[in-house]
């Protein structure tokens, strides 16, 4: 059974930063596109990051240039370096995994943002 499991939430002020990991039980980790996305209340997910198999990086327009995504296959993880942080970057931030039809979702951290 593939397993995503995330760590590194949590509550931090405005203007500091986190680390979020995620470990995915998979086989093959290094076939695997991944990704972060989020969920604040009451809006849908949406996409923060995204790193291919071959490393290359996509994020939202409202996160580039404070956070970073990047994998390192021999761990099986991936990371999200968030920076310079906002109260609108509250939110259950999910990691994901997907090649071709299979795409697994892990269960969720929550980072809040606040004074």
């Amino acid at each position: 059974q593939v397993q995503l499991v995330e760590s590194g939430g949590g509550l931090v002020q405005p203007g500091g930063s986190l680390r979020l990991s995620c470990a995915a039980s998979l086989s093959i980790f290094n076939i695997y596109n991944m990704g972060w996305y989020r969920q604040a209340p009451g809006k849908q997910r949406e996409l923060v990051a995204t790193i291919t198999r071959g490393d290359n990086t996509n994020y939202a327009d409202s996160v580039k240039g404070r956070f970073a995504i990047s994998r390192v296959n021999a761990k099986n993880t991936v990371y999200l370096q968030m920076n310079s942080l906002k109260p609108e970057d509250t939110a259950v931030y999910y990691c994901n995994a997907n090649f071709l039809a299979r795409d697994y979702w892990g269960q969720g951290t929550q980072v809040t943002v606040s004074s």
